[in-house]
């Protein structure tokens, strides 16, 4: 699936302000549920906690993917966060984050689940792309930098995320 049939532009936050880890992942689920008014947030926050249990999502260099199974949910679902300031994320690097990319996808998975789940793995891990994203100061901007950027990101080896 391309990355802009799973990520809106309502889906996108550019810098936000966030106290915690814990706060970062109600604020997603506040992003997520716009693609899916039906599903609570308060849902989404309960699922993405308990997906965070079993192993940090934090990708390192300052990047967190936090995901999570969404019973009821068709298709994938993203939102993307840049934090004004980085959070500490628990991630294995010992860097705090401001890169959050959230996602959502249904509880039975099928193969364009888990390539969507490569592809923002993948999208994350690119350093150059990272870089832009940082550098961008609206909602819009961000939208547009990673979209544009994800064009870009050569498909290789991807890193994996533990419990996905």
């Amino acid at each position: 699936m391309l990355l802009e049939e799973i990520l809106k532009p309502d889906g996108v936050l550019c810098n936000a302000t966030a106290r915690s880890k814990k706060h970062c992942m109600e604020i997603l689920s506040e992003l997520l549920v716009r693609s899916n008014p039906e599903i609570a947030s308060e849902v989404i926050f309960g699922r993405l906690i308990e997906r965070e249990r079993l192993g940090c999502t934090g990708l390192d260099k300052g990047a967190a993917f936090p995901h999570c199974r969404v019973k009821g949910l068709l298709v994938s679902n993203a939102a993307l966060i840049k934090l004004s300031e980085p959070v500490d994320f628990d991630a294995a690097d010992g860097e705090p984050v401001d890169l959050i990319f959230g996602m959502m996808v249904p509880i039975k998975l099928d193969d364009s689940h888990y390539a969507d789940i490569k592809m923002i793995t993948r999208v994350l891990a690119d350093e150059g792309l990272r870089s832009r994203l940082r550098s961008m100061n609206s909602s819009s901007d961000l939208y547009d930098a990673l979209l544009n950027g994800s064009a870009l990101v050569a498909p290789g080896p991807v890193p994996v995320t533990q419990g996905s």
